[in-house]
């Protein structure tokens, strides 16, 4: 009896799926040490491929430039901000009149944010201190942006009856604030992560906080 004809399998959706993910983690990864080491976004396609094992090809199946690529790097470093956020989130209490926001301040303060705020700087801000080339600082701002739409929704999650007006603004003054205050303190501190530039990282936190949850008429003098 003829048997059919058997025609050669392709692999199961869920190993595809398994391999893409692979190749664009790796991709992203590459872009990461590519920078840092580096200490800007300045890399070319080959070097990216050359450094995740993958084809130029591979790198444009996934991402349509470079900019997408460092976008994601730059969002990855970030997700690391605001996973650190969560997880302190979850030992503060949800109460008290301010109880939102006080704890969503309280899981800032918990959270260490020199660390990768010091290295993000340093590849969005060319030495000298000049100002950043329009494409990276227009990543960074849209990164960032990214971090505040996330921060909302992780308080919407942990707050499901709030007002989203009154996250959405909460979180968007507490991250535009955050950016603020990292400009003064690389201006006080030049940008280096030590003890005493942590403890201004402190002092200017906190004045942000307490101005976001006081209001700017309760601000006195600056500081001498």
């Amino acid at each position: 009896m003829h048997q059919p004809r058997l025609s050669p399998r392709s692999p199961a959706p869920d190993r595809r799926e398994a391999l893409k993910s692979r190749h664009r983690r790796a991709i992203v990864d590459a872009a990461s040490a590519l920078m840092t080491e580096r200490g800007d976004t300045g890399f070319t396609v080959d070097q990216l491929a050359e450094r995740a094992d993958v084809s130029r090809r591979t790198v444009f199946n996934h991402f349509k430039s470079l900019d997408d690529i460092v976008l994601e790097a730059f969002g990855t470093m970030l997700d690391a901000i605001v996973d650190g956020i969560e997880a302190n989130l979850a030992a503060v209490p949800a109460e008290g009149p301010h109880g939102m926001f006080d704890g969503l301040a309280a899981a800032i303060r918990r959270t260490d944010l020199v660390a990768p705020i010091t290295r993000l700087r340093q590849l969005v801000g060319p030495e000298g201190h000049e100002p950043a080339p329009p494409s990276r600082a227009a990543l960074y701002e849209r990164a960032i942006n990214d971090v505040g739409a996330r921060l909302a929704a992780m308080m919407m999650r942990r707050h499901p009856g709030a007002d989203p007006l009154v996250v959405d603004l909460m979180c968007g003054a507490i991250i535009s604030g955050g950016a603020v205050t990292v400009q003064h303190w690389e201006r006080i501190t030049g940008g280096v992560d030590s003890a005493e530039s942590r403890r201004v990282w402190v002092e200017l936190l906190d004045r942000m906080i307490a101005l976001n949850r006081d209001g700017y008429g309760s601000a006195g003098p600056a500081s001498p």
